[in-house]
């Protein structure tokens, strides 16, 4: 009688299955789509950045760092927000490195969510937010965007504040919807929460990408929202290197303190090469300066593109993403006409209903921008047919 056997086990996820991203993506290479589903660049990032991180190996800088993340790429993460943003944070006690921001948000849970305790999110939201939710034994509390324009609904938000709510995450420039949170939305927040003992989980992962001159609205410009938020954001969005995995968390010192003893044993630390890399190609602001004017001119090329077919353009005010309604082109719902157009037409799109519980389907689907203008053309020439 054999003895190998796999114990039966209880899945804490049972209704979970692959991310849409996947399916998508898988699709768009069965078919030889252009993707521009998953939110990923198909351009190089800088070489000095690629030169940075070299160095660095050749340097032996190769073991491993401090748990919190190298002090020099602390600092200049410091130093980026001071001037950005106004709001001083010491390196030492109150930034810290992360393996991307997904790791982020995830530890960022884990250290402030007890099980019981309510979470709010706020739908369409990034597919990460809810599992991390429920890893941490918290019961997440939907509340939906106002559709149609994606803004954020006050009454309902404060119809959803309870004695169990222990946060609230807040994503902008949002993905997937592309709105952008404004100075008197912050400030909204900031009166709502003043009150109550509820944290902020503030995704800022796009806080480059914000156009038409208009300014980020971190929630570090505003001291009662930045004394109970736990801010994140992305050097892999930044730099056009999301396969590096790699991020911060700019948070009070309190909050860093409970954060960094669950990101001691999610990660300890992270790659310390592309640390040093990252702070020295930091000493120079332009790369992430120019980011705004570099990805909106992508953006005006690929709405002039899409307004020559009808699809119905979206307002895209920030990220590197645009939605369109697709109600004058198809009677499909979003995750079938998501499946046609990567099958029939060869551009793969992502649907909003994959980024609610509920699947709330008000025919919107997302395109990624952040490609190559030759890719982006041959999207748009397929998409013509449309």
């Amino acid at each position: 009688m054999s003895t190998e056997r796999t114990p039966p086990i209880a899945t804490k996820f049972p209704t979970m299955g692959t991310t849409i991203f996947t399916v998508m993506s898988a699709l768009a290479a069965e078919k030889n789509a252009v993707n521009l589903g998953q939110g990923f660049p198909d351009f190089e990032c800088d070489p000095r950045l690629v030169d940075a991180v070299s160095q660095a190996m050749t340097m032996g800088l190769n073991q491993y760092p401090p748990m919190t993340g190298v002090p020099v790429l602390r600092e200049a993460v410091a130093a980026k927000i001071e001037a950005l943003y106004g709001r001083k944070y010491d390196p030492a006690s109150e930034i810290t490195i992360t393996a991307g921001a997904t790791q982020a948000i995830i530890t960022a849970i884990l250290a402030i969510v007890k099980p019981g305790d309510e979470v709010i999110v706020l739908e369409p939201c990034y597919d990460s937010y809810v599992p991390n939710i429920e890893l941490a034994g918290g019961k997440v509390v939907r509340v939906p965007l106002t559709p149609g324009t994606f803004r954020p609904d006050f009454g309902k938000i404060a119809a959803a504040l309870s004695p169990r709510t222990r946060a609230i995450l807040v994503n902008s420039p949002h993905n997937p919807s592309a709105t952008v949170w404004t100075r008197e939305e912050m400030l909204q927040l900031q009166d709502l929460l003043a009150p109550t003992d509820v944290f902020v989980i503030s995704d800022e992962v796009y806080e480059h990408m914000v156009f038409d001159g208009q300014l980020h609205q971190s929630a570090a410009r505003f001291p009662g929202l930045a004394a109970r938020s736990l801010i994140v954001s992305s050097f892999g969005k930044t730099y056009h290197v999301t396969g590096w995995k790699i991020g911060y968390v700019a948070a009070p010192a309190a909050l860093t303190a409970e954060f960094r003893k669950v990101h001691q044993f999610n990660v300890f630390t992270v790659n310390t090469p592309m640390q040093y890399g990252l702070a020295a190609y930091m000493a120079s602001p332009e790369p992430y300066l120019q980011l705004p004017a570099f990805y909106q001119r992508k953006r005006d090329l690929f709405r002039e593109g899409l307004g020559r077919t009808r699809l119905k353009l979206l307002p895209s005010q920030g990220s590197y993403f645009q939605c369109v309604d697709i109600s004058a082109v198809s009677d499909l719902g979003e995750a079938d006409f998501c499946k046609w157009v990567t099958s029939e037409i060869g551009v793969a799109a992502i649907p909003l209903s994959a980024f609610y519980g509920n699947g709330f389907d008000q025919r919107v689907v997302r395109f990624c921008f952040a490609k190559k203008d030759e890719t982006l053309q041959t999207a748009l020439e397929r998409l013509a047919k449309l």
